[in-house]
């Protein structure tokens, strides 16, 4: 058996969404350093959204047009997050419970900052390609969110966290992993990976991140050029240029990517000014399209834009993606795998431009409030009652698809609700 990959998958990003633009003029940053971001909106976490109900939401659309055996086919659960609030207690256990998945399933976390999504991703294909269970599924979940608190740190931090604010984003993707791999089937044994101990970003605390900007972009660069120096190592006749109809980039923020494509295509490919900007809109900016209106989501940003590829590109044939995941500290690995006009069609049929139109629309008064809240739900909170009151705002207009909320957190144990 060689088939394997992503039969579906699914993107939840949030219920409430901030213009960037909006942003940068209340915070007066500088308008043309934002415009280099490529970015347009932001999801903003509210206090009832946590991992769990991001997970759970880009998951139940996917688990919903299953049928109950086939539920119970699924053996393995993933959960890739940096966002994790229990040192101890994996999220999964939470995702397993609200997705009444079966008990005959291993489930854990994962952890490698940005890349723990493709970590995923490959430890569930290589789980279905060894055959130790014939028929089985694995469902993996990358989620992640970007929880900014007013007050921390001093003035020069509090200059480096505005223009790290527009970019940071909350969300999830669901990927069913099987081999009958509809969406994503993936090139089995074609990757590439470099990763060495930097320290470019971190979290040094929960609900905090740190890091050096600019190592952070020469380590991404840097990175995305070994990587793919190792795919082509193992991959006969591999070319930049032309073994790739599509290529789908993690995205911290659009920018990063079109300065890695352009350092891609001049040194890798050869190529010079015009045709680099013709094929970044050609082959690159299709999988912008959804991170430039959900922000950087950590592990699943990767599959952002496979999503936002697979969605907004041309799949009149067969067509092959490369991808290249990066996490910081760092690892990084660049793959592929073959999109069908079936898959596309497929992953159209999920909705998910639809869904996220439908997001509330957040003013800047409203967002300011949120962030003076947002101690509220930190990590570690032992007793407290969630506030619902954009519950009702974020539901008008959405139809009658469930969504998971946060209710309460009592001893530490956390609480959820299905509500329509």
């Amino acid at each position: 058996m060689s088939r394997v990959g992503i039969e579906a998958m699914n993107v939840f990003g949030g219920s409430a969404v901030l213009d960037v633009m909006q942003l940068a003029k209340h915070r007066e940053l500088d308008l043309p350093r934002l415009n280099n971001l490529l970015m347009k909106e932001k999801t903003v976490a509210l206090p009832f959204e946590d991992p769990v109900t991001f997970g759970a939401n880009a998951a139940r659309p996917v688990l919903d047009r299953m049928s109950a055996a086939e539920k119970d086919s699924i053996e393995l659960l993933i959960t890739c997050t940096e966002s994790g609030f229990d040192f101890s207690k994996s999220a999964s256990t939470y995702l397993h419970d609200q997705l009444g998945l079966s008990r005959n399933c291993r489930m854990f976390e994962l952890k490698q900052a940005c890349y723990a999504g493709t970590a995923g991703l490959q430890m569930a294909c290589n789980f279905i390609l060894s055959g130790t269970s014939p028929g089985a599924k694995a469902l993996v979940i990358a989620t992640d969110i970007s929880r900014y608190i007013l007050g921390d740190g001093d003035d020069a931090a509090a200059q480096d966290w505005a223009y790290a604010e527009p970019s940071g984003g909350a969300g999830a993707v669901a990927m069913l992993i099987s081999d009958t791999p509809h969406v994503f089937q993936l090139d089995v044994g074609a990757s590439g990976y470099y990763g060495y101990e930097v320290m470019d970003t971190c979290r040094p605390a929960p609900d905090s991140e740190a890091g050096d900007v600019d190592l952070s972009l020469m380590s991404y660069l840097d990175c995305c050029e070994k990587a793919y120096l190792a795919y082509e190592d193992k991959v006969e006749g591999a070319d930049y240029r032309d073994s790739f109809q599509y290529l789908a980039f993690h995205t911290p923020f659009g920018g990063m990517v079109k300065g890695a494509h352009r350092t891609m295509m001049r040194k890798v490919a050869k190529a010079k000014g015009a045709e680099i900007a013709e094929d970044f809109e050609r082959r690159v900016m299709p999988g912008l399209t959804y991170c430039r209106r959900v922000g950087n989501i950590m592990g699943a940003t990767v599959f952002l834009s496979l999503a936002g590829t697979v969605c907004n590109g041309r799949f009149d044939t067969p067509q092959r993606l490369g991808l290249f995941s990066y996490g910081s500290g760092c690892c990084s690995e660049f793959y592929s795998g073959v999109v069908t006009p079936d898959g596309a069609a497929r992953l159209r049929d999920m909705g998910i431009e639809d869904h996220l139109d439908a997001r509330y629309q957040l003013s800047l008064d409203e967002y300011d409030a949120l962030l003076r809240e947002s101690e509220f739900v930190r990590v570690g909170t032992r007793d407290t009652v969630v506030n619902q009151e954009y519950v009702p705002r974020t539901r008008r207009g959405t139809g009658s698809a469930p969504r998971l909320v946060l209710k309460a957190i009592k001893e530490f144990h956390r609480e959820y609700a299905w509500i329509d």
